[in-house]
């Protein structure tokens, strides 16, 4: 306990430990034990000092052994990594039975009448403080915990009792503002994930270029698309055909045009009705649908392989690549150049749990080369006249159920495999529709990215205000003192002095409890 220069006048620097007890024994708890007791999980503690939920109530014999209990007014500190990084930190309000019971991983600091429970806690809910509390952990990686030590040796500044009501009190009105804007932020940012959405859904269901459509009638509509990419196909296998007979130098026997196989039509029973001047089709119809490479440690020390840069499941997102974490594989030749991602590839993702489903975007080169693992499926459109994205967009907002409607489930897990994607039905509106399509998708979703950048930068911007108050409090500058008020140092005297008459009672009563068991 100090007199400090730095501090305002009235002001000391007083241990921790002087005005709060660290993880207090329980005491004597005569509450019966089949009474109900409040019960505070990890979970039930919000982030950045956001309060907490003591809604749940558990009989006390279930708790009194394994768990940390506290009392009213008491702060609790998340000790464990990330929780304490993410201001995991309370208040204990009223409790209806007077004692509570919450996860082990909390440290409990009682405050004595030094001192508001709020000062304590805005106190260590000032992000400096928790990096220092984060490069004092111990443990192993994933299990780091503030040691009780580093609270032991925290020191913070003390106003007198009343000036710390007004600050506390100024603290939480400004924090008040800034909650009701951050909220209005966070509002506004679903809002455009709703709107965004909205854009997909009426983009691929022919709603969003309905005027334009009725404008421009088309030479080609979908069907004749479709006619012409499904003639095109069979033309190329015969090519195919042809090619493989001759290199074996043999004739093509008879009838051999006969075993080409036509791609599979959708079922269209289900499917809402289309546009007109749209089609639908089967995904396997208009591209070619193929797996990717399986990882295989036996195989890595074959000869002639090369390392190679490999998609897996979490880099493909539901509209965009995440490429930030790429992995390589050792590969063939062979694999390298028949798994080698084009540019316009649409890819699909087969499953994990429900929402990884059929999610996927479109290869835009982003790496000179780069093939595919085997839990990703890739769709190489057969024309031009087909957009990719138009076809990746509807797998993310149709396909989502249809994937998870047609594939396999069990009670956490989805997949789908290369037949079930091979009859995705896709819809194929005429190539200049899609081209508008494309172009009024792009345009409104580069404004929502535009607006969530700013969402985002205000809501950075709200966090460092919030954090610039909590400085400006703690160096006193906050609200205006007050001459009359006991200077904290006084206060903290008589509450050691206090502490010191304490001490011969306490170790009379150890002496006197050590007898009695003896």
């Amino acid at each position: 306990m100090s007199e400090d220069k730095g501090l305002p006048k009235g002001w000391a620097e007083t241990p921790l430990p002087l005005i709060a007890e660290i993880n207090p024994s329980r005491g004597t708890i005569t509450n019966p034990l089949e009474s109900p007791v409040h019960f505070v999980p990890m979970a039930s503690v919000s982030e950045e000092f956001g309060g907490i939920d003591v809604s749940t109530f558990r009989p006390l014999s279930e708790v009194q052994k394994g768990y940390t209990a506290f009392r009213e007014d008491d702060v609790l500190f998340a000790k464990i990594t990330p929780c304490m990084e993410n201001g995991k930190l309370a208040v204990v309000p009223r409790l209806d039975y007077g004692v509570g019971f919450g996860s082990t991983e909390f440290h409990v600091l009682r405050p004595t009448l030094a001192v508001t429970p709020r000062w304590i806690g805005h106190f260590l809910s000032q992000s400096g403080v928790r990096r220092n509390a984060r490069r004092n952990m111990t443990g192993s990686a994933g299990q780091l915990r503030v040691p009780t030590v580093w609270l032991n040796d925290q020191v913070l500044p003390l106003p007198p009792l009343p000036e710390q009501h007004r600050i506390v009190e100024k603290i939480e009105e400004l924090f008040s503002d800034l909650d009701a804007g951050v909220a209005s932020l966070q509002r506004a940012k679903a809002n455009l994930k709703r709107y965004r959405a909205s854009v997909l859904k009426s983009a691929v269901e022919g709603r969003l270029t309905e005027e334009w459509r009725n404008e421009h009638p088309q030479a080609e509509d979908g069907q004749m698309l479709l006619d012409r990419i499904l003639r095109e196909r069979r033309e190329k296998w015969e090519k195919d055909q042809l090619l493989k007979f001759k290199e074996k130098g043999k004739e093509p026997p008879k009838n051999w045009e006969s075993k080409y196989e036509e791609p599979s039509a959708p079922d269209t029973s289900d499917l809402p009705e289309l546009p007109e001047g749209w089609v639908w089709a089967s995904l396997e119809a208009v591209s070619d649908v193929t797996g990717g490479i399986t990882k295989d440690k036996k195989k890595d020390s074959l000869p002639g392989l090369r390392e190679v840069p490999y998609l897996r499941v979490a880099n493909v997102q539901r509209g965009f690549l995440d490429l930030s974490e790429m992995k390589t594989i050792k590969a063939s030749p062979e694999d390298i150049q028949e798994l080698a991602l084009c540019r316009g590839d649409v890819l699909f993702t087969e499953g994990g749990d429900r929402d990884k489903l059929g999610r996927g975007w479109v290869w835009s080169e982003e790496l000179p080369e780069c093939i595919h693992q085997n839990h990703i499926f890739r769709a190489r459109l057969s024309s031009s006249g087909i957009q990719p994205s138009l076809v990746s967009h509807h797998g993310n907002t149709f396909g989502r159920q249809w994937f998870t409607k047609a594939g396999k489930q069990t009670t956490n897990l989805a997949s789908i495999n290369l037949g079930i994607l091979k009859r995705f039905p896709v819809p194929l509106p005429p190539p200049a529709e899609q081209e508008q399509i494309v172009s009024l998708v792009e345009e409104r979703l580069s404004q929502i990215d535009s607006a969530e950048k700013t969402i985002d930068a205000e809501l950075i911007r709200a966090k460092r205000l919030r954090q610039s108050i909590l400085k400006i409090a703690f160096e006193g500058k906050l609200v205006p003192q007050d001459p009359k008020d006991e200077p904290a140092s006084v206060l903290l005297e008589r509450i050691k002095a206090t502490r010191e008459a304490e001490q011969p009672k306490k170790k009379a009563r150890k002496a006197t409890k050590g007898k009695a068991k003896s």
